[in-house]
């Protein structure tokens, strides 16, 4: 009963906070758009790959990790300026022309897996999104993490991480492709704006987490 409930839980938190992985489900969204659906499945493999050590170490160390007030901090700090960049890189690469650069030009030649893999080992935000969820979880006994149940708990979220973003992709790739003007505005104002929208947020909840007393 408690492998079942470990796999449960996994899948439900990371197939519902895949959505918040934010340029990973966007880049997705290019790949499925250009390469197709085996480049995108190829694409996630990579993203699970370095999300399993993100997981599980983070499950082991949650409580050393929160402790850490400065590293979190600096975490927090950094992910609104990441946000940032990325928000500003797509909206700077919108206004080249299709001749000069293409969406995938500078990831072509690479592994979808590959980029993937990196992608995902350069995403900060997801160390306190599932340091606070694990510790969450672990605390308030939702799942069990002795001997090797913490494995079944790891596995949930991987399944539910790669059907949360491939989900989301495919409605994205769906919506896109049924509405003209999305597909026209979805580099230049959309993509950007929503990174934007991510940094505010990410502002708040470091003023509300360090300032607001």
């Amino acid at each position: 009963m408690k492998i079942i409930k470990n796999i449960l839980v996994g899948f439900l938190v990371s197939f519902i906070g895949s959505v918040p992985l934010g340029y990973l489900n966007i880049i997705g969204f290019e790949i499925y758009a250009e390469l197709g659906i085996n480049s995108l499945i190829f694409y996630l493999w990579g993203v699970i790959s370095v999300e399993v050590f993100v997981i599980y170490l983070t499950l082991i160390f949650a409580n050393q990790l929160v402790n850490n007030k400065k590293l979190m901090k600096i975490i927090d700090f950094f992910a609104v300026f990441f946000l940032l960049f990325l928000g500003y890189s797509f909206y700077a690469h919108s206004n080249q022309t299709v001749e000069n650069h293409n969406d995938l030009e500078e990831f072509i030649k690479y592994s979808p897996f590959l980029i993937g893999m990196f992608l995902n080992a350069i995403n900060f935000l997801q160390v306190p999104f599932w340091t606070g969820w694990n510790l969450y979880l672990i605390n308030g006994n939702y799942i069990a993490i002795e001997k090797r149940l913490k494995y079944y708990y790891v596995f949930g979220t991987l399944v539910g991480t790669f059907f949360g973003m491939l989900a989301l992709v495919t409605i994205l790739n769906l919506f896109s492709q049924n509405t003209a003007s999305f597909s026209s505005y979805i580099v230049p104002i959309i993509i950007p704006l929503f990174f934007v929208v991510l940094a505010l947020i990410q502002m708040y909840t470091v003023y509300k987490k360090y300032y607001k007393k």
